[in-house]
């Protein structure tokens, strides 16, 4: 974020102050439309992270009730009996779909911020 950040050019904030814009309306108007690109990519990819994450908290949830998904989707085929394997991928397909709607929604601005932050200057 940091590297899309520095590539926003600072005679745009100094030529809103010549303007007679304040802080506050340069950041909201002209700081954020610009930087929506990496905002909507690191949006969605800290959403995508715990949503499946397994190892810490299987490790640190011990009751049944305060399971995560992966937690209780692994539980459902990592018992001696494998017979809740059609329920373990009905989940997985159910799981996904949120994942895949907001890629969707947001393919553009997820692109344009994976690209546009890699550029050194």
């Amino acid at each position: 974020m940091k590297g899309y950040l520095d590539g926003i050019p600072k005679d745009i904030d100094e030529a809103a102050y010549i303007d007679g814009s304040t802080y506050f309306h340069t950041f909201t108007r002209i700081i954020l439309p610009l930087s929506k690109p990496i905002i909507t990519y690191c949006a969605v990819s800290q959403f995508m992270s715990p949503w499946m994450d397994y190892i810490l908290p299987n490790l640190l949830l011990s009751s049944d009730e305060n399971k995560t998904l992966a937690v209780g989707l692994f539980s459902m085929i990592s018992g001696k009996e494998n017979s809740n394997f059609t329920m373990f991928a009905g989940g997985a397909v159910l799981i996904a779909v949120p994942i895949t709607i907001l890629f969707m929604f947001f393919q553009k601005y997820l692109v344009q911020g994976i690209s546009a932050g890699a550029n050194k200057g």
